[in-house]
């Protein structure tokens, strides 16, 4: 089948276009098509060895500055363990086209999107492995994957909308939920035009909540549109702007130099999430404010167990819609990532594998 290999931690050169032995579905496990893949932070981090504790840049000037990161370092993951070489993509829209033993075939032909964050154990604990990161992924024709970990979905998207839901939204809802959002809650979403802040844009709005994203100028309509009730511009001084005390909860994937000035708005008693730092992961913390304020700091990386399941039933109810900016055919996945780090879209950008049809997908299947 053809995948785009990535190699070790690097430059684009790392993305190699590659033929490789198409997978099988081991015991517990279903091969899947892959009918489109989103593009994310999670991959490009991994590919850059950002998540080395030795990297303090953001993730833009970590990808126009590799001789910084020390190019060719062996750990690309959180993990520290990344297995290169490796299929990334975390993002998964495709169909069921052949099951491993012990999964019943009844879900062969149905459309699924990929839970990204995947539990290891039977218990629901905190332990899981991450689609494109610690285990081949999306980036090509095929990805074999265990049964749990896919979810039929019935909705009239197309498979490149549907692919820029599972690790944007369920990244998203993960610390939407883990905040306690509710009807009235005051909500600051910093970075509310990418792909997770539009995410969290719309799922805090579905729960009720008052948000204040913050975002260009350029993109502040758009973030009107998907539900915010404010948008401030960035690089303007939003704490002078709502005042201290004016916020219940932060969420932010940006971090940065802004952190502190975050705080700063977070009435007694508030509550910082984060799962992310595309602004820069090193802070400067003034723990009296922490301390003094009760505030709550909370970072999210594991789902917790129902998460990717509420998702998938938002958009079945057609409670949230997909933000798909445009595509790309997965051979020019450089162009695509290109495109992403400049960070002039609102939502995200998709690839598109080489197709086969179902008939031949299924007559070729394991």
């Amino acid at each position: 089948m053809t995948a785009i290999v990535t190699t070790g931690v690097g430059d684009f050169d790392r993305l190699v276009l590659s033929e490789v032995p198409k997978p099988m579905a081991g015991l517990g496990e279903v091969l899947v098509q892959v009918l489109a893949a989103g593009v994310n932070n999670t991959d490009i981090n991994t590919r850059l060895g950002w998540y080395s504790s030795t990297v303090s840049t953001a993730t833009n000037e970590s990808s126009e500055g590799l001789d910084a990161l020390g190019e060719g370092r062996a750990d690309g993951g959180w993990n520290g363990a990344t297995p290169f070489p490796l299929i990334q993509g975390a993002d998964c829209c495709g169909r069921v086209v052949a099951v491993g033993d012990g999964v019943d075939s009844s879900i062969i032909g149905a459309r699924v999107l990929i839970r990204a964050c995947m539990p290891l154990g039977p218990d629901g604990s905190d332990e899981t492995e991450w689609l494109g990161s610690d285990r081949d992924g999306a980036f090509a024709q095929f990805t074999a994957v265990r049964a749990r970990d896919v979810f039929p979905v019935e909705s009239a998207w197309s498979d490149a909308e549907l692919a820029t839901i599972p690790c944007a939204y369920g990244t998203a809802e993960n610390m939407v939920s883990r905040a306690g959002i509710t009807a009235g809650t005051r909500v600051l979403v910093p970075g509310a035009s990418g792909g997770v802040g539009s995410a969290v844009v719309q799922l805090a709005k579905r729960r009720g909540a008052y948000v204040i994203g913050i975002a260009s100028a350029a993109k502040r309509e758009r973030v009107i549109e998907i539900g915010a009730d404010e948008v401030l511009e960035r690089g303007h001084d939003h704490g002078a702007q709502l005042g201290s005390q004016s916020v219940d909860v932060v969420i932010d994937n940006v971090a940065g130099p802004e952190f502190g000035s975050m705080l700063a708005v977070l009435r007694h008693g508030g509550t910082y999430v984060t799962s992310g730092a595309i602004a820069g992961p090193i802070v400067e913390l003034d723990l009296r404010m922490l301390y003094l304020g009760d505030l709550r700091l909370i970072g999210c990386t594991s789902w917790d167990k129902h998460v990717f399941a509420d998702v998938v039933s938002y958009i079945e109810r057609g409670e949230i819609r997909p933000l798909l900016e445009c595509t790309y055919p997965l051979s020019e996945i450089v162009a695509a990532q290109r495109d992403f780090l400049h960070k002039r879209h609102v939502g995200n950008v998709v690839l598109i594998p080489p197709r086969l049809s179902d008939a031949l997908a299924s007559e070729h299947a394991p």
